[in-house]
């Protein structure tokens, strides 16, 4: 992977965590063992108290120094000079991370279509793994947005006073249908690609492009799409919007594969913090660390009041709103505001 980065100091370090211990799965199914790729920076108090742990959304990865170049790095409000930041690849996901393409060691072949069904509370457990082995008892700031926040709900339910503060950006305490209908929507996108069942690494990937379009319509808002996309002049095809769609789709299709793409929109479909634990507000209810939920005005995938709930519901909650004409993106875009919310909430809340 391409580690060049402005926001790079010269200790970030990228490794590969191997757990040769099984991990059970919420679907039964087992992972005779799993890699977890990570990135750390910065360097670990003699307290070990300022472990910052960053956790990536959908096609994201470990490196998160240039995804939230505006939050993370050097001078910026989570600074490696002063905390000790990890990032680490999802479980399922195709950046160095265990996912379909991976050899099952039962097997000795690749996994492809037989990789096990993936939650949201299979990945916590994997992060969770991960933690001791770098033998950190607990953690200042669990912060992620979309399916990262998904993510970081379940590990703080998981970690309790382990925890001190959870930043939830952009995301929700159970899937929604309406999501569940917008990845169902790019799965079918994918399985009407006919290589579609194949086992090849490039197999979906045509779909892959058409569900990425579809994906982009949840992701921006419409403001957005007219602020950037309407065309000066009169014309009857060949608009600037189709042309912009298309080349999304192209430009993810080249850097992921539709297995992990399709195993990830599982298990952001899973996500429900209350399963098997008295319903999603009691769950929420159990949370022990500080919650700050970050809603956005104009995000037609996880909508404010899913972020509004979630603060409602934990003891120590707090809501905060971006407002912003980028929809859902607007977690990686409005770092202005991001910061200043960051900055409240700490003065409030960690004195």
């Amino acid at each position: 992977m391409n580690l060049t980065s402005p926001y790079l100091i010269t200790d970030m370090s990228q490794e590969t965590f191997h757990c040769q211990e099984e991990l059970k799965l919420e679907s039964g199914e087992v992972l005779p063992e799993f890699d977890l790729c990570y990135t750390t920076q910065g360097h670990l108090t003699p307290k070990k108290d300022n472990v910052i742990w960053v956790l990536h959304a959908l096609t994201g990865d470990s490196n998160v120094q240039e995804w939230w170049s505006g939050l993370v790095g050097e001078d910026k409000f989570f600074d490696p000079t002063k905390y000790f930041i990890v990032c680490a690849n999802n479980l399922g996901s195709c950046y160095g991370s265990t996912q379909p393409l991976s050899t099952n060691p039962v097997t000795g072949k690749a996994y492809y279509y037989d990789f096990p069904n993936l939650a949201t509370r299979d990945m916590a457990a994997a992060f969770d793994r991960l933690r001791e082995h770098l033998g950190i008892e607990s953690i200042d700031t669990i912060i992620g947005g979309s399916l990262g926040g998904q993510v970081a709900l379940e590990w703080s339910y998981i970690l309790q006073e382990k925890v001190k503060n959870t930043i939830i950006v952009a995301s929700n305490a159970k899937t929604s249908p309406w999501t569940i209908g917008f990845n169902e929507a790019q799965r079918m996108a994918i399985e009407s690609d006919c290589t579609w069942g194949e086992k090849r690494p490039d197999a979906g990937k045509k779909g892959l492009e058409t569900a990425r379009a579809i994906g982009m319509l949840s992701y921006r808002h419409q403001e957005i799409f007219q602020a950037s996309q309407s065309e000066s002049e009169e014309k009857t095809d060949h608009f600037k919007v189709s042309s912009y769609l298309r080349y999304q789709g192209v430009k993810l299709a080249n850097r992921f594969n539709a297995l992990s793409y399709w195993v990830l929109t599982k298990a952001m479909d899973s996500h429900d913090l209350g399963r098997a634990r008295g319903g999603t507000a009691k769950a929420l209810s159990e949370i022990k660390s500080k919650v700050l939920s970050i809603g956005i005005n104009t995000d037609m995938l996880f909508n404010k009041e899913e972020s509004q709930f979630i603060s409602q519901h934990v003891p120590k909650g707090t809501y905060r709103e971006i407002s912003s004409i980028y929809g859902h993106d607007a977690f990686l875009v409005e770092n202005e505001q991001i910061n200043y919310i960051l900055k409240s909430f700490y003065l409030e809340n960690n004195d």
